[in-house]
């Protein structure tokens, strides 16, 4: 399934996998919410409460979607964060996985705090 997330700078795809996690997310779209930063992640809440999942992971690769049970947001990095060691990409906790952006999730890095953010899908 492809979700499609667009901000005033612009837009990215992404394909999520078939993870109850996506399943409720997607149900919930389409989402608008005020993206925040943190290092190089942009996250936003969704509205959406779910479960953390068994295989939830707290380093992920960059481009990975993700979502932050603790604050029932999508967590999006692209690049190390405040916590990461090295090049990583740290979450602020063990996040469900579910699916990869499509394109270079660097475009990321033009979301502004406070910026508009729109999930639908794709």
């Amino acid at each position: 399934m492809q979700i499609r997330l667009s901000w005033p700078a612009g837009q990215l795809t992404a394909t999520l996998d078939d993870t109850p996690t996506a399943k409720a997310l997607t149900d919930a779209l389409p989402i608008s919410a005020s993206a925040h930063t943190w290092g190089e992640e942009v996250y936003f809440d969704t509205g959406v409460s779910v479960a953390l999942e068994p295989d939830a992971r707290q380093v992920v690769d960059p481009g990975t979607v993700a979502f932050w049970t603790e604050g029932d947001a999508l967590a999006l990095p692209y690049g190390p964060t405040p916590i990461s060691r090295g090049g990583e990409s740290r979450l602020a906790s063990p996040c469900n996985v579910l699916g990869s952006f499509d394109g270079d999730p660097r475009l990321l890095a033009t979301v502004r705090d406070g910026d508009p953010i729109r999930v639908e899908r794709a």
